[in-house]
């Protein structure tokens, strides 16, 4: 295992951006936080599109932050929930909205870009 990889998977920090680092799943479990919502709900919601979404829905399932109910209906109906695991990230994207309240302007200053050296939130 390599160095970087070997002290990633040791330090929490790095194992919890790597689940939530992405912006989608964060604004994903804050619309899930709201309450159990179908997947137009979440599109409206959220304005990402079919495609991300759905592919965000299945990683967040598959890492047991959302569980996924199938209603035997006509047409069918699907409504996606938070787990435990997911509700215990909701303290997190609270204080995120309160950071960004208080520090950071709706607009980015001008000629704001990362550090050509800098992680991207995403690659975490």
């Amino acid at each position: 295992m390599r160095r970087d990889a070997h002290h990633e998977a040791n330090c929490p920090i790095a194992r919890a951006a790597r689940l939530l680092g992405d912006h989608w799943v964060l604004l994903i479990l804050r619309e899930l936080g709201r309450g159990d919502r179908r997947f137009h709900e979440l599109l409206v919601g959220i304005g990402i599109s079919p495609a991300v979404l759905s592919q965000r829905l299945r990683y967040l399932e598959a890492e047991g932050l959302v569980s996924r109910h199938a209603y035997p209906e006509v047409p069918p109906r699907v409504e996606y929930a938070l787990t435990d695991k997911g509700r215990a990230a909701l303290p997190l994207i609270e204080q995120l909205r309160e950071y960004g309240e208080r520090w950071l302007s709706p607009e980015p200053p001008e000629n704001a870009e990362l550090a050509p050296d800098a992680p991207s939130v995403a690659g975490v």
